[in-house]
């Protein structure tokens, strides 16, 4: 790890802790407000908030700005003040145009489009799924070390090329669901491409839970929903960055990282409310806050 970097983790840690006790000492309980915060910041959407409904045929499927109606307009995609496509089949060719007319840039990585039941229906470009105002899903895990000080937490600093959220902390294997993938597939795709994880360990990944969210982003209306993981990781184990999209890993404190939560904006927005979910199964919050942020991860937008 360059030195660097060391102390730029250390100073984010010192300045979570400081900030931490602060708040200790003015209240027996736990502050909940600034775990609250990033809760509601992830779902910062109000549907329809001025969007128009997009269809696929006759079903619902996403969300459109007005900027994006005028676009699908243009193209004859409006019928009977309705906007959207006759069929599934349309789906990756629109998002192709769109990408082409320079209404985003493509990831050139389709996502599978589900409707409401969860049936795969067809298909887009991943950059194309904020602007449709479709659903996608993504995988986060947790890699843990069980160690005799205590539980330990991998995490990666994203790296600076990264289109979204470059250099912000993030789970040591996360990604989206690529078309033709489950969660499971995608986690142990995720962690050989991520970390270095082996199949034969990445296979024992726990699924622990499942988050929605909806949030306002400049790139547009993202509706997630995570498939969360705990991975047990030997004491011995090093991950190994390689496709070139993390910076660094670092092992640190289950402690320091629900500091880190509650006390800064250093991890990427939704990597917040995966901790918040393990903070909670790992007995971190009182019963009573247990419960008050429990209610707030499940008020969320599906």
């Amino acid at each position: 790890m360059p030195d660097y970097e060391k102390e730029r983790l250390r100073f984010a840690i010192a300045r979570a802790h400081a900030k931490l006790s602060i708040v200790l000492e003015k209240s027996p309980f736990p502050n909940l407000d600034p775990f609250l915060r990033h809760i509601e910041a992830c779902n910062s959407a109000r549907l329809p908030g001025g969007r128009l409904p997009f269809f696929c045929a006759h079903e619902q499927i996403g969300w459109i700005s007005p900027e994006t109606s005028l676009q699908l307009e243009s193209l004859g995609l409006k019928t009977q003040e309705k906007f959207g496509v006759a069929s599934g089949e349309d789906l990756f060719p629109l998002s192709q145009t769109l990408a082409r007319q320079g209404v985003y840039a493509s990831h050139d990585e389709p996502f599978d489009v589900r409707n409401a039941q969860g049936h795969v229906i067809g298909r887009v470009d991943r950059g194309a799924i904020p602007v449709l105002g479709v659903a996608a899903e993504g995988i986060h895990m947790n890699g843990l070390v069980e160690h005799s000080t205590g539980t330990m937490l991998w995490i990666a600093r994203r790296s600076m090329s990264k289109r979204l959220d470059p250099g912000k902390l993030d789970h040591l294997v996360a990604g989206g669901m690529s078309a033709g993938l489950d969660p499971q597939m995608t986690v142990i795709k995720e962690a050989q491409e991520e970390a270095g994880i082996p199949e034969e360990l990445s296979r024992r990944a726990v699924p622990v839970s499942r988050l929605h969210y909806a949030m306002d982003r400049p790139e547009g209306l993202r509706r997630d929903v995570l498939h969360c993981y705990d991975l047990i990781l030997p004491e011995d184990f090093v991950p190994v960055a390689e496709d070139g999209e993390v910076e660094s890993f670092h092992l640190i404190p289950l402690a320091d990282a629900f500091s880190l939560v509650r006390d800064t904006d250093d991890f990427k927005f939704n990597v917040n409310l995966v901790l918040i979910d393990l903070f909670i199964r790992r007995a971190l919050f009182t019963s009573s806050e247990c419960t008050i942020l429990r209610n707030a991860l499940a008020q969320t937008h599906s």
